[in-house]
């Protein structure tokens, strides 16, 4: 988000600092208090400073990752209010564009190696290398999570950053195999189905910009 934001800005021609980017990211974020508002500032900032690197590596020092983790583990903050200002500045930043702009949908899977799935989700099941019953190959559980993503760009591939995006875990679909099995696939109700995020995506796109 970072990097999408700061090089976009430079390419439409936007004089830009990490405090003036920091600003325009948050400015429509609707968390409901100045308190978290500047401590998300500051973690951007940090994070601008080191795209892509762990948490304590980005806070520097045990202070801040420990208030960064504050955050982040606080009930008042949910993903969609931090979001919220990252699609407006998309949406600016879509505005200023004079051609069109194209919209990739895809999902992507963060794995974790967790001893109890249940606690952050379920992405499947995988084979253990070299972990046999019996002759038979053991099977281990995949711990994650799901992001589906939708990502602005212009023809020419600069990313303006995301318009949507939707996280999950397979157990939320749970059930929806097993109801194949029972009646016709086709009269399976699309809310039910795994694919629905592509539909509630561009959904979620289309009414800012008329995105065709």
């Amino acid at each position: 988000m970072d990097t999408i934001g700061k090089a976009a800005a430079a390419a439409l021609g936007r004089r830009t600092t990490t405090a003036s980017w920091v600003d325009a990211e948050v400015r429509s974020c609707t968390l409901t208090d100045a308190r978290l508002e500047a401590r998300l500032k500051v973690l951007l900032s940090q994070q601008a400073q080191r795209p892509g690197a762990s948490l304590p590596m980005v806070c520097q020092d045990w202070a801040h990752a420990k208030a960064a983790y504050r955050f982040l583990d606080n009930a008042r903050v949910t993903d969609a209010q931090i979001l919220a200002g990252h699609f407006a500045a998309t949406a600016e930043r879509v505005t200023a564009c004079a051609g069109p702009v194209l919209v990739l949908h895809d999902t992507t899977e963060f794995s974790f190696e967790r001893s109890e799935p249940r606690a952050i989700g379920m992405l499947g099941k995988q084979h253990q290398r070299g972990a046999y019953v019996d002759g038979r190959p053991q099977q281990r559980t995949v711990c994650g999570l799901e992001m589906h993503s939708s990502l602005v760009v212009t023809p020419e591939g600069l990313p303006l950053g995301l318009a949507a995006v939707k996280f999950f875990t397979r157990s939320r679909f749970h059930g929806a195999n097993a109801l194949k099995r029972t009646i016709n696939p086709t009269r399976v109700p699309i809310e039910v189905k795994e694919s629905y995020r592509w539909l509630e995506n561009v959904r979620d796109t289309n009414p800012p910009w008329n995105v065709k």
